[in-house]
């Protein structure tokens, strides 16, 4: 299975890191983490990018507040799939950030998801896999139907409490 490299922009990103690294982990994907800024420290970025293609990664996760030209700068290096996660970070509180990843020229693509939005950003990669690995797509519908019963088993919670 192609593996998911998540990058963030610095530690004060790592909550966020860890919602999507929990969710890869439930569904079973590999991934590895790493803390690279795209203005301090670009040939480490690049080298970072250029490994994983060669490691056979198949997306990235860019996680950063701001300016959040992290993820920008991973898809200028990447043809993979690439989903920036603006961090509420500074005084918009992630606002910034979700304009400068929504923000990409034509032909240097970045998908957005929510400010703090690590959880999707994870599963959006696991759906991108699963198109060509049926065990993923599996895990997926699976993780689907135990949200879907989570919420059916908070309604019967309300209804039996609403009742009494």
């Amino acid at each position: 299975m192609k593996k998911v490299v998540i990058i963030m922009g610095s530690l004060s990103d790592e909550p966020v890191c860890r919602e999507a690294a929990n969710a890869l982990e439930e569904l079973g994907v590999p991934h590895a983490v790493r803390v690279c800024s795209a203005h301090r420290t670009p040939d480490a970025l690049r080298d970072i990018v250029f490994g994983a293609e060669n490691a056979d990664a198949g997306a990235f996760i860019c996680i950063a507040g701001m300016a959040a030209h992290l993820a920008g700068a991973v898809a200028a290096l990447s043809v993979l799939p690439v989903v920036g996660v603006p961090a509420a970070s500074g005084g918009l509180g992630g606002l910034d950030a979700l304009l400068s990843t929504a923000q990409m020229p034509p032909g240097v693509p970045v998908a957005a998801v929510a400010v703090n939005g690590g959880r999707n950003a994870a599963l959006l990669c696991a759906q991108m896999l699963a198109i060509g690995d049926g065990a993923l797509r599996q895990a997926l519908k699976a993780a689907r139907a135990g949200m879907a019963q989570k919420i059916t088993e908070q309604d019967a919670a309300l209804q039996a409490r609403l009742s009494d």
